[in-house]
């Protein structure tokens, strides 16, 4: 479903970089691992939010393929109607996944895989608590950044310009805590994408489980 989300400069980026972003990091065993791992933890037929799932391909694809019940949402339509096509077992929604109305507790696991890193620090930190309420108790957070210590950094990346915002990695860590998060396993790796105008870049995955109670807003 696309209800449109132009102007954004997330959706700007990813229409354009399109099916190029999906083969530029289809080589990441990192994220392969990271979907491994939920899946030795999830119910049968789990319901999983993927937030920022751009093409569809490899989230929502290897989830949907094991039975799960996926939703995908994404600024940009053009990788919503990507996902559409590659991935028809699952759900794709086009929107600002801070205005899109959920209902807390209703997700087995959340998804989060280098989403963040266009949105203001304070904006991250809200992000985190509101996906950890959507969280059943016990549910599990996937997530993966770029951890720099950086904000409002202007760059190119696979040759559209972004701006940035990150943290360090114990920042990191210690923002999804303080979301209600216990971290259950990390992983830090270099990966360089497949595309002529990228770099080797840092990546963290984490791995954790909601608390019995969400902090509050």
């Amino acid at each position: 479903m696309v209800d449109g989300n132009r102007g954004s400069p997330a959706a700007s980026v990813f229409d354009a970089l399109g099916s190029d972003y999906e083969r530029a990091f289809a080589a990441s065993g990192a994220h392969r691992a990271s979907l491994e791992w939920l899946l030795e933890r999830f119910p049968p037929a789990g319901r999983v939010l993927d937030v920022g799932s751009g093409t569809g391909r490899p989230t929502a694809a290897t989830l949907a393929a094991a039975g799960h019940r996926v939703l995908g949402v994404d600024v940009s339509p053009v990788m919503v109607e990507i996902a559409s096509r590659q991935v028809p077992d699952a759900e794709f929604r086009c929107g600002d996944i801070r205005e899109m109305p959920i209902e807390d507790g209703s997700f087995d696991a959340v998804c989060l895989y280098f989403a963040l890193l266009q949105m203001s620090r304070a904006e991250q930190g809200g992000l985190l608590r509101r996906l950890t309420r959507v969280l059943r108790p016990g549910g599990l957070f996937a997530l993966a950044t770029v951890p720099l210590d950086v904000e409002g950094f202007d760059g190119v990346f696979m040759g559209q310009n972004v701006r940035v915002t990150s943290f360090a990695a114990q920042d990191v860590i210690g923002l999804v805590r303080d979301a209600g998060l216990t971290v259950l396993s990390e992983e830090s790796v270099m990966f360089t994408p497949a595309h002529p105008d990228a770099t080797p870049e840092p990546q963290l995955f984490l791995h954790c489980r909601r608390e019995e109670t969400a902090p509050a807003n």
